[in-house]
């Protein structure tokens, strides 16, 4: 029989994935199972093993459901089966999150488990709306309360008026639906109706918004902003802050505009980070995977030039070099930037690196440079333009493929989202192509292409970029959508 699995029941934070602990973050590498909520960052999802088993038990207010004992049930019964487990749960498993529930149904069991604390929506979407939950002077106390209580209890385990009498900040969780009871209730205990309150819709997501009012309006306030869940609502002197204090504001320059980033789910989230910075709500639907290949690298030293022609090439030839003195012999050309930054971060430094980042100039840039026996790192299926022209020098070359991209398969809601995004940005042109015969259509959102190659491989498929970054680079890409945001609302 199996040694029984260990279970980690794991806060993921409110939303915005900078807030993910690395504790979470390592556990989320290394475990066979995780059973995640529905209010995650999505990101918290890119560093899981390939191999793992990924359960989606997530519950949205008013929407579908997943029966808290069939949760309980599949933790246990992973963890009895000898899988590590991850569940992995918005804001903070001990905060209404019932992880104290699951904690139970482990010890119950006999499974061993671990609590990992996360960020709890409470502190962190009032502080994302600049709202400090407490102040000296103002507030020196705040209570955490639930606004959707189990409706099988036979009262409310709230006492309404200790709760209207308490001398500080109320902050409640999952009220949306209640908020003109939990107003009323108050009220009637003795809470001043003009005291300052706000309601914070998706805190820490690109899209949060925030509304203030009063304690006597913020219902009515909240139903004509259509606010929904997931929110928070602040009650108290402190939450007039926020109108002060807000720093994460639609003042970013993407606010309020959605792009779809397709490439490789291991190199998505840079990209994506940056875009969220941005103020951008990013729809992560990776249209490819990198697939090594069963490649060896052969000696180094008989080649005099050494050509890597993708960030990818680069990652994937250097995990397999394992001294770098082999690289000390020939020269080390880059296609572009891009690769010449992937080879830095593995402390190589390249010769030569064309400003555009396409086989033709890096064609360009060689013509200088004395070749006899050169070796190209790259994909299986890379143009031969730089190969080709090589030989056409004389030059003795071999192609050494290390990877090959695979479309990643792409689900409605995915297909749906990108479709419906401001933007699509494509890094590569293999990107392109899967998503498109994936989707059926490159139609919807205005189109952004990395490059010359990407382009064209765009038009083929009948649909031309709207933008092509000048700088052939993921920063290029986002300084093109930049500038085009721009230039559309002058």
């Amino acid at each position: 029989m199996s040694a029984v699995g260990t279970v980690y029941l794991v806060g993921a934070g409110p939303g915005d994935p900078g807030l993910l602990t690395a504790r979470a973050l390592e556990l989320l590498a290394t475990v066979d199972v995780v059973l995640h909520d529905k209010l995650i960052p999505v990101e918290a999802l890119d560093g899981v093993r390939s191999d793992a088993q990924l359960i989606d038990v997530g519950k949205i207010g008013g929407g579908e459901q997943v029966p808290q004992e069939v949760t309980e049930a599949l933790i246990v019964e992973h963890a009895l089966a000898g899988r590590s487990v991850v569940r992995l749960k918005g804001g903070d498993p001990f905060v209404f999150g019932r992880g104290g529930e699951e904690a139970q149904a482990c010890r119950r069991a006999g499974v061993p488990f671990e609590v990992v604390p996360g960020v709890t929506a409470g502190i962190a979407a009032a502080a994302y709306a600049g709202i400090p939950v407490t102040q000296r002077h103002v507030a020196a106390a705040v209570a955490f309360v639930t606004g959707h209580e189990d409706p099988a209890k036979p009262e409310s385990q709230v006492d309404w008026p200790a709760l209207a009498a308490f001398p500080g900040t109320l902050v409640f969780y999952m009220g949306v639906r209640q908020l003109g009871r939990i107003s009323e209730q108050l009220i009637v205990g003795g809470r001043p109706a003009d005291q300052p309150a706000a309601i914070v819709q998706r805190g820490t997501f690109p899209d949060q918004r925030a509304v203030h009012a009063t304690l006597g309006t913020i219902a009515q306030a909240a139903e004509q902003a259509a606010v929904r869940a997931p929110a928070i609502t602040i009650i108290g002197d402190v939450a007039a802050l926020g109108e002060e204090l807000a720093w994460r504001a639609e003042a970013r320059p993407l606010a309020g505009v959605s792009v779809a980033v397709t490439r490789a789910r291991a190199q998505a989230s840079a990209l994506a980070g940056r875009l969220r910075g941005l103020g951008a709500h990013v729809v992560e639907a990776p249209a490819i995977r990198i697939e090594p290949l069963d490649a060896q690298v052969p000696d180094l030293a008989a080649y005099d030039l050494l050509c890597v022609t993708s960030p990818n090439g680069a990652d994937e030839l250097l995990r397999r070099v394992l001294d770098a003195r082999a690289l000390a012999g020939p020269v080390i050309a880059a296609i572009g930037p891009g690769t010449a930054r992937a080879l830095a971060a593995h402390g190589i430094v390249a010769d030569v690196v064309p400003d555009r980042s396409v086989a033709e100039a890096l064609v360009e840039a060689l013509r200088a440079v004395p070749v006899t026996r050169a070796l190209i790192a790259r994909a299986q299926e890379a143009r031969d333009i730089l190969p080709d022209a090589l030989r056409e020098r004389g030059a003795e070359v071999t192609v050494l493929p290390l990877y090959r991209t695979v479309a990643e398969p792409l689900d409605e809601a995915a297909r749906a989202a990108v479709l419906g995004a401001d933007y699509a940005t494509f890094t590569s042109a293999s990107s392109a192509r899967f998503f498109h015969a994936a989707a059926g259509t490159l139609d919807g959102p205005r189109i952004l292409s990395i490059g010359p190659i990407t382009s064209d491989e765009l038009r083929s498929l009948g649909r031309a970029p709207d933008v092509e970054a000048p700088v052939h680079t993921p920063d290029g890409l986002v300084d093109a959508l930049l500038a085009d945001v721009a230039a559309r609302h002058r």
